[in-house]
This record gives C-alpha cells, structure tokens and sequence, in this order.
C-alpha cells in the first residue's frame, strides 16, 4: 500500500469518493438492520471534562442545604461564605494613580 503523500491528485480524490460510497453504504445497512451504532473508525475520541475542586464543594455545599430544607433540620456546615474585595491602602492608591498619571503622560507627549 502506498502512501498518502506519493498519491496523485487523481487518486486522491478517487479514495474519498470511494470513501465516501463506503461511509453512505455502511449508513444504508445499519438503516436496513435498525441499528442505531455508526462505524467507530469515522468517531472522534470523546474528551473528558473536568471540573474543579471548588465547583465540587459549591454544588456539594448547595445540596447540602437543599437536603437540610427537605429534611426539616440545619445544615451540619454552611457553605463557604464569598471573600470580599481587597481594600487598597491610600498610600498604594496614590503611588498607583502617580505612575499611571506619569505613563499616560509619556504617551501623549510621544504622540505629538
């Protein structure tokens, strides 16, 4: 057998067409034997999605609170309470807001 790379352009397309009376085929005879599986060559490997640690304990601290209602009782332990935003000091917004003011007035004056 040859490979792909020495075929020619005629014989390229050949193989798809041929692939292609294939493919149409085999669909015609699963229809005619009513199965519903398709030929594994032609399937792309699934990928396995993966979630995160703190995703689980989200769902599984809201299930938790769920049960607890159904069931009439407390939570044995609520979920984890959401951080708050960090408060920037004075002193670090005014070194920030002084370099931003010295970097936007770099640009400026190199645009003129």
């Amino acid at each position: 057998m040859s490979s792909i790379t020495n075929l020619s352009v005629q014989q390229l397309r050949k193989a798809a067409t041929l692939k292609e009376r294939i493919q149409s085929l085999e669909k015609e005879l699963s229809h005619l034997l009513g199965s519903t599986t398709t030929a594994a060559a032609g399937a792309a490997p699934k990928r396995k999605w993966k979630m995160s640690a703190a995703a689980k304990a989200k769902i599984s601290a809201a299930a938790k609170l769920r049960w607890a209602k159904v069931k009439g009782t407390k939570p044995a332990a609520k979920p984890a309470a959401k951080k708050g935003k960090r408060k920037m000091s004075p002193a670090a917004k005014a070194k920030l807001s002084a370099k931003l003011k010295a970097i936007w007035a770099a640009r400026k004056a190199a645009k003129k």
